[in-house]
């Protein structure tokens, strides 16, 4: 039997996690919610994904548009196995206590803290661990992209420092915007590296700068080693780690404007990029310290990981299947 599948709140990440689902043959997308009959709301409801309001409490706006809603987030519930929870940062906690009481099985996002579930989850890191659990937080964009490429090294690693050059705001949120600043975050270390620690046992620290861009985060990636790792190990063994592409700036990848120019040709939903992306010729060893740089597309590298997430909590699969099945249903390359 599939999977039921509803997802509360339907917007950056939640229409990105609802497509995803839809394209697997094991789960059965049954609803999304709104708070508002936005262009979302239309454009998931032409495409004959039921539309459901996000509470009691929103029906009324639907109402004066004369938008028809399958129901509310109570209806939802009761007709799915588990919802995926893409509200904004901070309200997957509060709804939380709806999830228990309605005895759904819920996936957060890395908005929320990582007290709001069993476990923190990225899928080639620590599938396992989310095997028949209740409540999964998918790790936020930053700390999955760091996860990605640090637990692929994770036995050579001594000691972190990354910073994170993240982007403003994502391209249709023009709330946040115009943006002519560089933006020093003020908590030092930052929330990223303790963030980290939640799915793999490493020594890291962070510090975090937002510039004035929409596209996608940067990370530079300073490691010191406790034991011989060349830089061809390093090109190695990340060309064998799933999701995580290399992109050389000689072979015209100058930028990130670049790297979502390629999703684009790849005529990817959206411009996903859902792999993390690393510049080969930024892959250096001096002495004991291995550098190198890589981009995050903030707005879709955690969607695969919603999907192996939902696997784990039924026990459909195991980890590398399921990462498998994700990865040739949205058209991963690796």
């Amino acid at each position: 039997m599939k999977v039921r599948v509803g997802v509360n709140g339907y917007g950056t990440i939640g229409k990105r996690v609802a497509y995803a689902v839809s394209r697997q043959d094991d789960m059965e997308l049954i609803g999304v919610t709104k708070t508002k009959p936005d262009f979302e709301a239309y454009l998931a409801k032409e495409m004959g994904i039921p539309v459901y309001a996000a509470g009691d409490g929103f029906i009324q706006r639907f109402e004066k548009a004369g938008f028809d809603v399958a129901g509310t987030l109570s209806d939802l519930l009761e007709k799915v196995d588990v919802i995926v929870d893409a509200s904004p940062g901070g309200m997957g906690a509060k709804n939380k206590a709806i999830y228990e009481k309605a005895g759904v099985k819920a996936v957060f996002e890395g908005g929320e803290k990582a007290n709001v579930a069993e476990v923190s989850f990225v899928a080639q890191a620590n599938y396992e661990k989310a095997l028949g659990k209740d409540y999964v937080r998918v790790v936020s964009c930053n700390t999955t992209g760091l996860t990605r490429t640090l637990s692929a090294i994770q036995e050579y690693i001594d000691y972190v420092y990354a910073v994170m050059i993240r982007r403003a705001a994502d391209p249709n949120d023009s709330k946040r915007g115009p943006v002519n600043a560089i933006v020093p975050t003020v908590e030092v270390p930052s929330h990223h590296g303790p963030d980290v620690q939640t799915v793999i046992p490493i020594n890291i620290e962070t510090s975090a700068f937002v510039v004035p861009t929409t596209l996608m985060h940067v990370h530079s990636v300073m490691i010191e080693l406790k034991k011989p790792l060349t830089e061809k190990d390093v090109v190695d063994i990340f060309e064998n780690t799933t999701r995580v592409l290399l992109f050389e700036k000689g072979r015209g990848f100058e930028s990130t404007a670049q790297l979502i120019e390629f999703a684009r040709d790849l005529h990817r939903e959206w411009n996903n990029l859902y792999e993390i992306a690393v510049w080969k010729e930024s892959i250096s060893v001096k002495g004991k310290r291995l550098f190198y740089i890589q981009a995050v597309h903030q707005e879709s590298d955690v969607v695969p990981e919603n999907v192996d997430a939902i696997r784990a909590m039924f026990e459909m699969a195991e980890r590398w299947e399921s990462i498998r099945k994700t990865n040739r249903s949205l058209g991963i390359l690796k």
